[in-house]
């Protein structure tokens, strides 16, 4: 089940469906997208619905024409079932739409880009980074940065895991300033630091939800 994403550091929302079409009839919006696979889900949904859509992108779908109240109440029954939720509410949307643009960029990306975070997000994003800071914290009771640097613990472990690249490495590809500043991250973040943590993955295969 994809409700298991929900581990992730992301807050829900009690949201309102039925006004998609009027805003916005070229995009839907759907919440907890986290992987490609649930890029596949929902492409696979829309098809079955038949529903013409164009690119499916984590929390956001092109479609080709505003669908209509029973195609919405269809769709939002079967993401339902899926862990998935058809938003609405235009700043939940954006909420969501800046956790996924963290998620694509520490999960997706070959490396972080080389500029700040908040630089980077106003820009993909096309609004002012304080408006949406503080937006994303009244939302989810955590800051922004908060958000990236869990994402970023969690890639620099799932990296470790696959043990192909260096701390050195990692270190560059997620954009830190030096191994000791992922270091100490990391260690305030999961209480241990990457050597210990390696070593215990070296001595036995443990789950990396568990560490």
């Amino acid at each position: 089940m994809i409700k298991s994403n929900k581990n992730l550091p992301i807050t829900g929302y009690q949201l309102n469906t039925s006004r998609m079409a009027q805003n916005d009839g070229s995009k839907l919006y759907i919440k907890y997208m986290v992987s490609i696979r649930c890029k596949m889900l929902v492409k696979s949904t829309l098809d079955q619905l038949g529903v013409p859509h164009g690119i499916v992108e984590l929390g956001e779908v092109e479609v080709d024409s505003p669908i209509t109240d029973e195609q919405r109440k269809e769709l939002k029954i079967v993401l339902a079932r899926l862990g998935l939720e058809l938003m609405d509410d235009k700043k939940a949307v954006l909420v969501e739409k800046i956790k996924n643009t963290i998620i694509e960029m520490v999960h997706y990306s070959k490396e972080l880009p080389r500029i700040k975070n908040s630089e980077y997000l106003a820009k993909k994003l096309q609004h002012d980074y304080t408006y949406l800071a503080n937006l994303f914290s009244e939302t989810t009771g955590i800051t922004i940065e908060h958000f990236i640097i869990a994402h970023k613990i969690e890639r620099v472990k799932e990296l470790m895991l696959y043990d192909e690249l260096n701390l050195t490495e990692i270190s560059y590809r997620l954009n830190y300033s030096s191994v000791a500043h992922l270091s100490k991250q990391f260690k305030k973040v999961r209480g241990l630091t990457p050597s210990f943590f390696k070593k215990l993955k070296q001595k036995r295969r443990i789950p990396l939800e568990n560490v």
